[in-house]
C-alpha cells in the first residue's frame, strides 16, 4: 500500500499557575490548516504535575481538531453527493 499524504500536527502549551492551555494545528494534504484548543485546570488540592495538565489540555485540543475534521469530511460528502448524509459524529 502506498502512502499518498501525511499530516503533521503541532502542539503548543502555555502554563499559568494551575491552568494549562494548548493549541493544536494540523496541515492537511489539500493545504487546509485547522486549529483546535484545549484547557485544563488543576484543582487546588492536587499536587503540581505539569505533564498531566499538558496531557489533559492536549487531548482536549486534539478532540476539538477531530470534531472539526469530522465536520469537514461530512460537508465534503454532502457536496459531492448532492444530498444530506448521516452525521459522522
Amino acid at each position: 500500500m502506498k502512502t499518498l499524504v501525511g499530516w503533521h500536527i503541532e502542539m503548543e502549551f502555555q502554563e499559568d499557575g494551575d491552568r494549562t492551555k494548548s493549541a493544536a494545528m494540523v496541515r492537511l494534504g489539500d493545504g487546509t490548516e485547522m486549529r483546535g484548543h484545549g484547557n485544563a485546570q488543576r484543582h487546588h488540592s492536587d499536587p503540581e504535575q505539569l505533564r498531566v495538565g499538558e496531557e489533559i489540555s492536549g487531548a482536549r485540543a486534539l478532540m476539538d481538531l477531530a470534531s472539526q475534521l469530522l465536520q469537514k469530511a461530512h460537508t465534503e460528502i454532502d457536496e459531492a453527493s448532492g444530498r444530506t448524509s448521516r452525521p459522522l459524529m
